[in-house]
């Protein structure tokens, strides 16, 4: 008996099979179209756009209808219509804990926390305004650049914004890292994560960088700069957003900085470390 997306061919692999692939390769946010660009390249005989949007969807937890997949586990979360990313565990444990409960899942919206709220961690001038938002993958350093985009992607899109384009910041993409809309205002962001003390390539995973963190993350705030101040050259209606993970280290950058950069209309965004982005 034919089943929907098994192809012939060495291991009969499924598009369900390809797609768990092609996921288990991104370490942040995805689009729909990135998808299938992805499939295009490693499994054209399987790109039928139709099919893997569908499966895309039957692959979410928290989508309202995905009873043509009701036997299998999901392993994505829904951000907003078009974009993705890999679910975290808690998320697929509370996927198996409604299951077993037959409650319906479209009450459960992309951006809610899969548990409960960690305490807030107060920043020396942060906003007193808060988004709750979904973390990234927890089994990476928060303070990642991929984790970092994540975040601020699920706040912008639980609170209305449309997203038109995440760059894969695992291949180092060329362009706005995110860029979103609502109410005919445009933003595009810059993101950038804090350096870690060690590599982040599993080959050298017991070696110690040479360069401090400090020392790299002003080189990585001087360039997040930059790409700011570039991005008000080429597109001056938009607004030009840097956004951070919450680190003393950036917070002194931004104070011998923000007297300029408020001058040239950019604004930052601050990540902190228990899942909410404060913005001005």
């Amino acid at each position: 008996m034919w089943e929907p997306g098994l192809v012939e061919g060495i291991g009969r692999v499924t598009v369900w099979e390809r797609l768990r692939e092609y996921v288990a390769s991104q370490s942040g946010s995805f689009t729909s179209q990135e998808a299938i660009s992805w499939f295009r390249r490693h499994a054209p005989a399987q790109a039928n756009e139709r099919t893997i949007r569908t499966h895309l969807r039957g692959a979410c937890w928290n989508v309202a209808d995905r009873s043509q997949f009701a036997g299998r586990e999901p392993f994505l979360t829904r951000i907003d219509r078009g974009l993705f990313r890999r679910a975290t565990t808690e998320e697929v444990e509370r996927w198996h804990a409604k299951t077993s409960d037959t409650v319906d899942l479209s009450d459960i919206q992309p951006n809610n926390r899969t548990a409960p709220p960690a305490p807030e961690i107060p920043s020396q001038g942060a906003p007193p305004s808060a988004q709750r938002m979904s973390r990234a993958i927890p089994s990476e350093e928060w303070h990642t650049e991929a984790n970092v985009q994540a975040s601020v992607v699920s706040a912008l899109a639980g609170d209305g914004w449309r997203i038109l384009s995440v760059a894969n910041t695992a291949t180092k993409e060329h362009g706005v890292d995110i860029v979103a809309s609502r109410d005919a205002k445009t933003v595009g962001v810059e993101v950038k994560g804090f350096p870690s003390r060690h590599y982040a390539d599993p080959a050298r995973a017991g070696e110690t960088k040479r360069t401090l963190p400090s020392t790299q993350a002003g080189h990585w705030y001087a360039q997040a700069v930059l790409a700011a101040m570039r991005l008000r050259g080429k597109e001056p209606t938009w607004s030009s957003v840097i956004a951070l993970p919450d680190f003393p280290r950036y917070r002194d950058l931004h104070r011998e900085t923000e007297t300029s950069l408020a001058a040239a209309q950019i604004e930052i965004w601050w990540v902190t470390p228990d899942g909410r982005l404060h913005r001005p």
